[in-house]
């Protein structure tokens, strides 16, 4: 098959898209199909063009043996609704247009949500090329800018509901990253053919890990690596900081950049915390160091019903490298990762006191900490294999065909 994957987010920026969506092509590359990506100039999560790729409309490049054709989007760091939007609908136009003038027909093309806006550019793209679609969903949208009240305008949501509809009554095929969204999506479209398409680990990095302890360190590490967004609740991770400050030997480390880090940092300075460290954005390999040498990996959601169907990807890596969780995020993923793998503590999100309470447990009970960390890691890579799971994504694919 001849595979065009269509995202506005891709390497060398960092995410769990990213990494899905590379991990994804590598291995459908592999399985013998040609896949290209189309993909805008990198410039998340800071909102600023990566080095090399400032003033640049389009490009070609390749990264691990994957061809990737980039295209014109604006970016801004203010942080309003328009910036944004201004964002995605000029990505839409110009993956159309690239897609239009560089780029022959493909048999199948995946496109990743959100935005969702991008699903008007594959529609668009399915019927020029009379070709198949998959529509990825990562996250419901407008269905989270709603429940978080980052858009309050009822005509703007409405019109919003009926652009999703529209994109996933036009797809051959609807994936997802939860059963939440799986769910809620079969809800809109009970007729439209569905696949759960989990994110998880790639089993080639951790296969042959033995976890390690920074040896040199005294210090109990409490790790948290990712967008710093509206929707994480990372108050929190502060708020349990501030009242453990008087144990001197448990410190927190953030990683990241994002649209509420300024807020964090003001909110560091006003409650004198010492023991937070604010650390920018990292590559990936430098991610995976940290989470070598990390005690426990916090994982934080806002307190939502929406997110009682989420499941953080960022939550993967450290449980393969056999690092227990402490998880502020209620429904699926406390069912699978906390009662059934056992892999962690959990604690109510936006709850400091439960989540104090936690890291006061796996601190004082290094056994505990240490048998729970074992526990995820056998669980993540039993039934979060990236290579299984795309294997059985290209036979979905297949199937369409038939």
């Amino acid at each position: 098959m001849k595979i065009l994957i269509l995202s506005q987010y891709y390497l060398p920026e960092t995410g769990a898209p990213q990494n899905r969506l590379s991990n994804l092509a590598g291995n459908l590359i592999k399985s013998g199909n040609e896949v290209a990506l189309l993909t805008a100039l990198p410039n998340y999560p800071k909102y600023e063009k990566f080095p090399g790729y400032k003033g640049k409309w389009h490009c070609k490049e390749n990264i691990e043996g994957i061809a990737i054709n980039r295209s014109y989007i604006f970016v801004s760091k203010r942080t309003g609704l328009l910036p944004r939007l201004t964002s995605y609908i000029s990505f839409t136009i110009s993956s159309y247009y690239s897609a239009s003038v560089r780029l022959k027909k493909f048999d199948v093309i995946i496109c990743e949500s959100p935005p969702l806006f991008l699903g008007i550019t594959a529609v668009l793209l399915k019927r020029k090329w009379k070709c198949k679609l998959v529509f990825n969903v990562s996250d419901l949208w407008p269905e989270s800018v709603e429940k978080m009240n980052l858009i309050n305008n009822k005509w703007i949501l409405n019109r919003a509901y009926k652009l999703a509809n529209w994109i996933y009554k036009n797809a051959d095929l609807i994936s997802g990253q939860t059963k939440g969204i799986i769910n809620a999506i079969q809800q809109m479209q009970p007729k439209q053919k569905l696949f759960w398409f989990p994110n998880g680990v790639d089993m080639d990095t951790f296969i042959n890990h033995t976890p390690s302890k920074n040896g040199t360190s005294q210090s109990f590490n409490i790790l948290y690596a990712g967008i710093i967004g509206h929707a994480q609740g990372l108050e929190v991770i502060l708020h349990a900081a501030e009242i453990l400050k008087y144990s001197n030997n448990i410190q927190f480390t953030i990683i990241g950049d994002g649209p509420v880090k300024e807020t964090l940092l003001n909110l560091q300075n006003k409650l004198n915390l010492t023991n937070v460290t604010f650390i920018p954005n990292q590559p990936h390999q430098k991610i995976m160091e940290y989470l070598e040498h990390c005690d426990a990996y916090v994982v934080p959601l806002r307190k939502l019903d929406l997110f009682k169907g989420a499941i953080p990807s960022k939550l993967f890596e450290p449980l393969a490298f056999g690092k227990p969780i402490l998880l502020g995020v209620d429904g699926e993923a406390k069912q699978l990762f906390i009662d059934e793998a056992q892999g962690g503590l959990f604690y109510e999100p936006e709850n400091a006191n439960e989540l104090a309470a936690a890291i006061l447990q796996l601190h004082n009970n290094p056994e505990l900490a240490q048998t729970l960390g074992a526990k995820g890691r056998d669980y993540v890579t039993t039934h979060f294999n990236r290579q299984h799971t795309a294997k059985q994504f290209e036979k979905e694919l297949q199937l369409l065909f038939n």
